[in-house]
């Protein structure tokens, strides 16, 4: 059993256990997650990202080694997991006002959010790996697929930085729902908790049900930016599928944090636009900054670009809130 393998497997254990623990403990059916709580399984779900950092660390030199041969250096791996992570946390922070909107457009009660989250957190991660999957098979056939990508991300961080908040979400003209609207027969309940019942005679589906197909729908189309921008910060599968998933366990528990303040983080999305500008003109200079610059070095660069332009973003949000500034700059069109 190689190095690799090992971590998929400890990986996949620690997650099993995580999950377990979870669902038995921090999550009870039709009850009302406090901030207490949702502060305590935040930091759950990222100490053990955390913790898995640390054993990518100790790690290290096995994984930098593949058949005797030095393929990256020492510490690259668990500093480009680190990165990753981060960049889809903070990513996860726009999902979770789209999710707000989702939620009070079909009316969901307070004590159905936690299950709902669950589930279609749980099928945003199946359709993930999918992505995933597809995305890497499709860059180890076809290089040149990166130079796409990080035209991509130059395009959708130049849009997200100068997006207007005039064109706002809205849940009921999304064609998610259209398409569920005319090929299943919805009801306008939540069927006490219940995501299909019966109506005479015949089975059709709730707005939980709904709720969560919008959920884990929503969550794809973050991750075509997502996805993109993880791989400009690791070409490893390890990374781009330990991050991914560690980040989208974890949004459930920053929902409830957050969700009475992500509406002051009103300059978030011009960090996150700054870093996917910057992930893009990487993978697009690749071959010419590896010439230049080691690929450590590199990593430790991305990683300082995440850190400040995230946390810079978060700070000056805070920082013009109190001044009273009333900006609004949230762009959540998607359709």
């Amino acid at each position: 059993m190689n190095t690799h393998t090992l971590v998929y497997l400890v990986f996949g254990i620690v997650l099993s256990i995580a999950l377990v623990f979870d669902l038995g403990l921090l999550s009870k059916k039709n009850q009302s997650i406090t901030i207490k709580q949702a502060l305590v399984q935040t930091f759950f779900w990222v100490g053990l990202a955390l913790a898995f950092f640390v054993f990518l660390w100790i790690e290290g030199p096995d994984l930098a080694n593949d058949g005797g041969v030095v393929r990256v250096a020492i510490h690259q791996l668990p500093l480009e997991f680190l990165s990753a992570y981060l960049m889809e946390w903070s990513l996860s922070i726009d999902n979770i006002f789209v999710f707000i909107l989702i939620f009070n457009s079909f009316n969901v009660k307070e004590k159905h959010y936690s299950r709902v989250l669950l589930v279609g957190i749980l099928m945003a991660i199946l359709f993930r790996i999918i992505f995933i999957t597809l995305g890497v098979a499709l860059v180890a056939q076809f290089s040149w697929v990166l130079y796409i990508f990080g035209a991509f991300l130059l395009y959708t961080g130049y849009h997200m930085f100068t997006a207007e908040s005039d064109a706002q979400f809205d849940p009921h003209d999304s064609k998610v729902y259209k398409f569920l609207k005319k090929f299943l027969p919805l009801v306008n309940h939540d069927g006490d908790g219940k995501y299909v019942i019966r109506e005479n005679g015949r089975p059709v589906y709730t707005t939980l049900f709904v709720v969560v197909i919008l959920l884990a729908a929503i969550d794809l189309v973050f991750a075509l930016d997502s996805i993109p921008a993880v791989m400009g910060i690791s070409k490893d599968p390890l990374i781009i599928y330990t991050s991914n998933i560690f980040a989208v366990l974890g949004l459930r528990s920053l929902f409830f944090l957050l969700r009475g303040a992500v509406t002051k983080f009103d300059y978030l999305q011009q960090g996150i636009a700054i870093v996917l500008v910057f992930i893009g003109a990487k993978m697009l200079g690749e071959h010419w900054l590896n010439e230049w610059i080691p690929k450590q070095t590199m990593v430790f660069i991305s990683l300082g670009v995440i850190l400040v332009c995230i946390s810079g973003s978060i700070f000056y949000s805070m920082v013009m809130n109190k001044k009273g500034t009333p900006v609004d700059k949230i762009d959540h069109s998607i359709k």
